[in-house]
């Protein structure tokens, strides 16, 4: 079934729904936690979390003994990138009430399946001129290694947008990073965050999941909320060598 179907039928239920609202409120949130909010059993809700995250919409992380369930809101970027944007002019980031920007949660999970190798991602991730066609016409700078500082620059800014360091580099698999915002006082208010690049190679496609997490509590949503669009900019250039053409890559990308 397409990955569009399988968005639309999981969120057509009710219960679905209800799961992705309370995983809205308060993400990272355990089976249990889960259950305890509808009137069904635990292996219902299990299934219905099965399906959900079928369809992307829901990803699992282990934290020890503890599974914890995140909304990922990047399926719904891509069917808004697909399906809402050309048919209006205002940048409406959501279905069925969702947004993307997730508040009051210390940690992010993204997920997304792109038909590409896992070398060719890598070199989408780290290259300075690729950055630039899906991350809002910004450039990485680094050296790649584990210890080395990264910055990211756009051509009109008069400093630097991002500076951190890079904790773990695993080509092509792994990258970790410790970020510090600077395009603005109230980013920079909020200091070092860190960002987890994850690849697997599943067929001939790659499964990528990017963590953003150690946000402070209520965290300024403009760390983490361009993500979705990062994302869904990111494979629609390695599919399709084309960029992304929805109001807001228009807005920040520029000529690429």
């Amino acid at each position: 079934m397409p990955a569009v179907e399988l968005v639309f039928r999981a969120m057509a239920d009710q219960t679905r729904r209800g799961l992705l609202d309370a995983l809205f409120i308060e993400d990272g949130q355990t089976l249990s936690a889960l259950e305890s909010r509808f009137d069904m059993t635990r292996v219902a809700v299990a299934k219905h979390l099965g399906i959900l995250e079928a369809a992307g919409l829901v990803v699992s992380k282990r934290r020890g003994r503890e599974k914890l369930h995140f909304l990922n809101t990047v399926p719904i970027r891509l069917v808004h990138d697909r399906w809402v944007s050309k048919y209006t002019e205002e940048w409406t980031a959501g279905l069925v009430g969702l947004k993307n920007e997730l508040e009051h949660t210390m940690e992010k999970v993204f997920e997304i399946y792109i038909r590409t190798t896992p070398e060719r991602l890598w070199e989408a991730i780290t290259d300075p001129n690729i950055r630039a066609k899906y991350h809002f016409g910004s450039r990485v700078e680094s050296k790649w290694t584990g210890g080395s500082p990264f910055r990211m620059v756009h051509a009109g800014a008069d400093g630097p947008l991002v500076e951190g360091e890079n904790l773990e580099v695993d080509p092509p698999w792994k990258l970790v990073q410790a970020m510090r915002a600077l395009w603005g006082p109230e980013v920079i208010a909020e200091g070092t965050s860190r960002v987890t690049w994850e690849i697997e190679q599943i067929e001939d496609s790659c499964r990528l999941i990017v963590t953003h997490d150690q946000l402070r509590d209520g965290a300024n949503d403009q760390l983490y909320g361009g993500w979705p669009m990062i994302l869904s900019g990111l494979k629609t250039w390695l599919e399709t060598g084309d960029l992304l053409t929805t109001p807001g890559s228009l807005m920040y990308g520029g000529d690429q």
